[in-house]
């Protein structure tokens, strides 16, 4: 074989080992809170369940209780679905915005989204001051009914705050164990972030 045609085969060797793997992707979806099928609601719509649209046939579980807000995602089994409830202590709202992070074959494993956790030291019925928090979650699949929380970002005391968030999901949603492993803080965190709450599934942490 000529010399430069063998030259040639080995630096095309090179390149195709030195190739990087597909990186994962993000895709985008709008909640509609006021489309969502209602499945549960208590005390004149104090507590209240809903079904809603997500990506695919992947579903958005949102729940609401006492001013604060909770969000699994995907195929999540009964107990996951009636007991699971990650928001934070402070009064809270959710954004409609979901970023669902694709892994290579275009299967969602994580989630983002931004929760809006009032100041109790100003709230008032004029004036609220609000931290910014990017929640990464896992997203229920067949084979593992479990949705939760795997981290947060404070989103006004980092700078690149969405791209932390995504280096987070890549990193630990494949990987974490709903209720065995427990969500950390990403890049600096301050004091308007608020103080996570959790009630997961019994079976969960057994």
């Amino acid at each position: 074989m000529h010399p430069s045609r063998c030259l040639f085969i080995a630096s095309l060797a090179a390149f195709t080992a030195a190739a990087p793997a597909q990186a994962n992707e993000s895709t985008y979806s709008d909640r509609d809170l006021d489309a969502c099928k209602t499945l549960l609601q208590q005390e004149e719509g104090a507590s209240v369940t809903l079904e809603c649209a997500g990506y695919k046939d992947f579903a958005v579980y949102f729940k609401e209780s006492d001013l604060r807000q909770s969000q699994t995602y995907g195929p999540i089994g009964k107990a996951w679905l009636d007991e699971a409830f990650e928001s934070f202590g402070p009064f809270n709202h959710t954004s409609a915005k979901i970023e669902w992070r694709l892994d290579a074959a275009g299967a969602p494993f994580a989630t983002i989204v931004r929760w809006f956790v009032s100041d109790q030291e100003t709230t008032s019925d004029t004036d609220t001051r609000y931290g910014q928090i990017l929640v990464v979650s896992t997203v229920a699949t067949a084979g593992n009914p479990t949705s939760c929380v795997v981290g947060y970002v404070d989103a006004l005391e980092n700078g690149g705050a969405n791209a932390l968030a995504r280096t987070l999901a890549d990193g630990k949603a494949a990987s974490f164990s709903c209720g065995k492993d427990e969500p950390q803080w990403q890049g600096e965190r301050g004091a308007l972030a608020g103080e996570p709450m959790r009630h997961l599934p019994q079976a969960a942490k057994e």
